[in-house]
């Protein structure tokens, strides 16, 4: 088993991958800047224990992280949890993509480990939906080459930024709404919001779709995914594990 960090901008989730994408124990933590590679070991050993994994029973570890001046932090952390230092996805890291985009050196690690696990679980052209502080949409075609995708605003973004630019709306819980028609602040911005949102994904999955070569399998990920995922009309998987099997993946083609 390896020790698979996915460092976003606000979340780092973790997990234990064994060599057959078994998923023993998954956490999510906040993400700080301002934490040292000590307070990340002793929560990283605290919640492995609390799963009842021993330390030392991983083989290595990987991380893919969007905030580079974390990395060097979390690496310290993980070997002093494991024993061993993690790969880092990035420049001189094999990952087995056919990268087709203008300057490959631009794609997030986040986003090639997303289409690593989407080429090795299911079927081609796929998309891949990870919705996080951003929400992006990469694409795959039949041949399995990456060839781009969008990024737009998270919805916890889009919600922070409404809340400070307009002074009579205050934050709101993202429940789903009983309708599209609100009839008070908090329904009309909870419509907006998670209905908003699924009819964007819903309209760019369309756009996208016809510039691939075939209909696409579209999966989802990202922790805010089971919040609007469920109000597209296209069929959807949501599979919350997607980069932590992409990251178990990447670390078997450079290690064995």
């Amino acid at each position: 088993m390896i020790l698979a960090i996915d460092v976003g901008n606000t979340n780092i989730v973790f997990g234990g991958v064994d060599e057959n994408f078994h998923i023993p124990f998954l956490c999510r933590i906040s993400t700080d800047n301002n934490k040292t590679d000590d307070e990340y070991a002793v929560q990283f050993k605290t919640l492995i224990e609390l799963n009842n994994i021993e330390t030392d029973s991983f083989e290595g570890g990987i991380i893919s992280s969007v905030v580079p001046q974390l990395t060097p932090v979390l690496r310290l952390a993980v070997q002093k949890v494991t024993g061993r230092s993690p790969l880092v996805v990035g420049p001189g890291i094999k990952t087995g993509l056919n990268i087709m985009i203008d300057n490959p050196a631009q794609l997030g690690s986040d986003l090639a480990v997303g289409a690593v696990a989407a080429i090795a679980l299911y079927p081609k052209p796929l998309m891949v939906i990870d919705m996080g502080t951003a929400t992006t949409i990469c694409t795959v075609d039949k041949d399995s080459n990456y060839r781009g995708g969008i990024i737009a605003p998270g919805v916890k973004v889009s919600m922070e930024s409404l809340t400070r630019n307009a002074a009579q709306l205050q934050s709101i819980g993202l429940y789903p709404p009983k309708r599209a028609i609100g009839t008070n602040t908090a329904d009309c911005m909870r419509s907006g919001l998670v209905f908003g949102n699924a009819a964007m994904i819903d309209g760019l999955v369309d756009r996208m779709s016809a510039e691939l070569e075939g209909e696409p399998i579209v999966i989802a990920t990202g922790g805010l995914a089971p919040s609007i995922i469920p109000y597209c009309k296209h069929r959807i998987i949501i599979n919350n594990e997607l980069l932590l099997i992409g990251l178990r993946i990447i670390f078997d083609k450079n290690v064995r």
